[in-house]
């Protein structure tokens, strides 16, 4: 990223009907609305179990994971396990694009593998501005006790759950996007669903080392998270180990997620935990409180102040680098993954515009605002009617130089199954994009870009009238997700879809539909085709 290169398996690479020599997990969730006071003001939440946010998911590298989820909501639902590779299964992937939504009243049972992975993520649900609501939680994959972490064993872990939030309800919000207007400022930040308590969140004893998993779930803004006093030593993000550098505070973009050590060493009292918006006219801070177990004081009522402009962004971000010698999922090291001697195979160019389409707002890449359909486009592909449903490759790879109006269709781009692919994200606009760097980006470029030891993470930051360079390998065959993470943006269509065909039709590749699929739209009432074979 900015003259470098992130390396990202991502655009949600994967996973299904698993093996049964690999542990299982099991989860039952009862979503429902309630009614509590984030911002001190009574409005309707998505509750899991009772829970805002919802429950975490604690699993090994290579569990299977088995979610039953009951909709008693009145409106459909689907979720996504956002970082989860799903390898050879985007039958679970929670999207739009590759399933149905669970209907109200009925339930649905998610079976996914965290094959290969490990490290801190997040769930929440995809279908309307449902994530407005809640619906959201903690998802960390531990390391097998084979594989050696490279710090010694935290005393605890806590997750930190920040993001901005709305004191309308998503209904609300949701109303001022279908009649084309912008969902405006947040009214708040949330640290773990609450803000501004003096009730400790967490307690740590003197002397001891805590690990906070610190993600944000917001909708719209970058957050800059620091601790009172303490600073933080990032050891993961995303799935991988890195360098291990401390900071007193970390930008972190929505979507985004980092592991971080802080260690009890200072005055034993309170603390406050802040999390305030960057890059905005006016800052929002949501705090938290962080308890010493012989603690007597008060936390000081000066709040660290947040860092000022891009410039210290981009410089932190650059200071992020893979750990190569470190193990992540699998005993070989990080850096035995040669990324840099890899020959790129097509480079597709994204530009993210925002216009008008009759008077409503509406954002694009390439010119095109995608369009969900009533069918699943995984689903159509699959029954062999995607001409019915949607085109692929509607959008070119290199973007003219001036794209004039929208065009609100499926946005649906076809990979070669094993190729290695380069996308480069252009930002023209005047706010930070979040996916998943001077100006606009030329092959040029390419010898500025760091082939050694970028981090292999699944989202990306584009800072305005910048770009940002990544490198994916469509190894793993499915209909795949590639959105910005801003609510209101991929709402409005900033996203699209990448279809990666096994030319073998093979299980190897790809796992068969589901026995209990939901079927919807045109395909709803259809035999299946004959299944996969090795």
């Amino acid at each position: 990223m900015a003259r470098g290169m992130i390396l990202a398996l991502m655009l949600c690479l994967m996973a299904a009907a698993v093996k049964g020599e690999d542990p299982y997990i099991y989860y039952t969730w009862n979503v429902t609305y309630g009614t509590i006071s984030p911002m001190g003001i009574p409005q309707q939440v998505i509750l899991i179990n009772g829970q805002f946010p919802g429950p975490e998911i604690n699993s090994t590298s290579n569990n299977n994971v088995v979610v039953n989820i009951f909709n008693n909501l009145d409106e459909p639902v689907l979720f996504t396990w956002s970082g989860v590779q799903q390898r050879k299964n985007s039958w679970q992937d929670g999207t739009l694009g590759a399933q149905c939504p669970i209907a109200p009243g009925t339930n649905y049972t998610y079976h996914f593998q965290v094959k290969d992975q490990i490290g801190s993520y997040f769930y929440y649900p995809t279908t309307g501005l449902h994530r407005a609501a809640g619906g959201f939680g903690g998802l960390r994959i531990f390391s097998r006790l084979l594989i050696p972490v490279p710090y010694a064993d935290p005393a605890d872990e806590y997750w930190v759950l920040i993001g901005d939030w709305f004191a309308k309800s998503h209904t609300t919000l949701k109303k001022f996007l279908d009649s084309g207007r912008s969902l405006g400022r947040p009214d708040g930040v949330l640290i773990n669903g609450k803000t501004g308590s003096l009730e400790p969140q967490y307690t740590m004893e003197p002397g001891k080392t805590y690990k906070y998993r610190i993600c944000n779930v917001g909708l719209k803004d970058s957050l800059n998270f620091r601790i009172q006093g303490h600073p933080m030593k990032l050891v993961e993000m995303e799935g991988s180990h890195v360098v291990q550098n401390s900071y007193d505070s970390l930008d972190v973009h929505v979507g985004q997620c980092f592991s971080v050590l802080v260690t009890a060493d200072k005055e034993p009292k309170d603390y406050y935990m802040v999390a305030s918006t960057r890059f905005t006219k006016k800052d929002l801070t949501g705090t938290a409180i962080v308890r010493y177990s012989n603690g007597n004081g008060k936390a000081s009522p000066e709040l660290p102040p947040a860092p000022v402009g891009w410039a210290w962004s981009l410089n932190q971000f650059r200071s992020f680098r893979w750990n190569l010698t470190a193990s992540a999922a699998r005993p070989n090291p990080q850096g035995s993954y040669h990324y840099g001697q890899i020959n790129i195979t097509r480079t597709i160019k994204l530009v993210n515009t925002v216009s008008r389409d009759n008077g409503k707002l509406r954002y694009a890449l390439n010119g095109v605002s995608h369009v969900d359909t009533e069918t699943p486009l995984k689903l159509a592909e699959y029954f062999g009617l995607a001409d019915k449903v949607f085109k692929y490759n509607i959008i070119s790879d290199e973007p003219s130089a001036t794209v004039a109006g929208v065009t609100l269709a499926p946005n649906v781009v076809n990979a070669t199954f094993r190729n290695y692919i380069e996308i480069i994200f252009e930002n023209p606009g005047k706010t930070v994009q979040s996916y998943n760097l001077d100006g606009k980006w030329t092959p040029e470029k390419r010898k500025n870009y760091n082939l050694l030891d970028a981090v292999s993470r699944h989202t990306i930051q584009v800072f305005p009238k910048s770009w940002a360079a990544i490198m994916l390998t469509f190894d793993n065959a499915g209909m795949w997700n590639l959105r910005s993470e801003q609510a209101e943006n991929r709402y409005l269509g900033q996203q699209l879809y990448i279809s990666v065909l096994s030319p073998e039709r093979s299980l190897r590749d790809e796992y068969n539909i589901p026995e209990a699929q939901l079927l919807c739209g045109i395909v709803k009432d259809l035999p299946k085709p004959a299944p996969y074979t090795i």
